[in-house]
């Protein structure tokens, strides 16, 4: 199966960090936000990889390169300086993910949800990851069912995670060009078509310089103490 990892966000909230650095080569720990998520995705079996980018984007393709250093294969999807949307950058890295199903990353994330177990899950058009709210999000963004299908407005809501397991027919019938990813996911869910789990494992959007200092401080207290 094939992971992309979504780069092009402009990460407005993260200036002036962001003004000469893309958001995922941003550090914590030592080392760019996206290479802890490479690791993480090689790690779980996930060696081919697909990157998205558009701000600033060569600089992503010159660290990363192919993905030799990190046991993967990674082909790059160029958006231009203002990016697609979620929807749309997916949209146009099509013809580099095939016709299976394949794994969508946000690149502004930091989790420790174990990849593996999504590699041989059988899908109707997407599965998405939610997560417990942060103080950003109180409000959340879906439900769950009884029947595990994630819906607009259950019981209660969790935040979705930026992980997700997708079908290319959920965007087969999209023209090339900007779109969101929300109105497709709303469509398919009122047809109960997008199943979901919640996971309670460690899990930030990395979105503002305080949380981006707040992920170091966690990586850097985690390494310590497995030494």
């Amino acid at each position: 199966m094939k992971a992309m990892i979504l780069a092009a966000g402009r990460g407005e909230r993260m200036r002036p960090l962001t003004d000469h650095t893309p958001k995922p080569l941003l550090s914590a720990a030592g080392k760019p936000l996206i290479e802890h998520t490479i690791t993480q995705l090689v790690a779980a079996g996930f060696h081919e990889i697909i990157i998205n980018h558009a701000h600033l984007g060569r600089q992503i393709e010159e660290r990363l390169g192919n993905g030799e250093r990190f046991g993967a294969a990674i082909s790059y999807s160029p958006e231009g300086e203002e990016g697609l949307e979620t929807a749309g950058g997916i949209i146009n890295a099509l013809p580099l993910l095939g016709n299976d199903t394949f794994l969508v990353v946000n690149g502004d994330i930091a989790t420790d949800f174990p990849f593996a177990e999504l590699k041989n899950l059988s899908i109707d058009l997407a599965h998405l990851i939610l997560v417990g709210n942060p103080e950003h999000n109180r409000s959340g963004d879906f439900g769950l069912d009884s029947a595990g299908n994630i819906v607009e407005n259950g019981v209660e809501k969790f935040t979705f995670s930026g992980i997700g397991l997708y079908k290319t027919e959920l965007f087969s019938h999209m023209p090339v060009g900007k779109s969101k990813l929300a109105p497709l996911l709303r469509a398919a869910m009122s047809e109960r078509r997008i199943s979901g789990q919640k996971f309670d494992g460690f899990w930030m959007d990395i979105g503002t310089p305080q949380r981006l200092k707040e992920l170091d401080l966690y990586y850097t207290q985690r390494e310590s103490n497995h030494d």
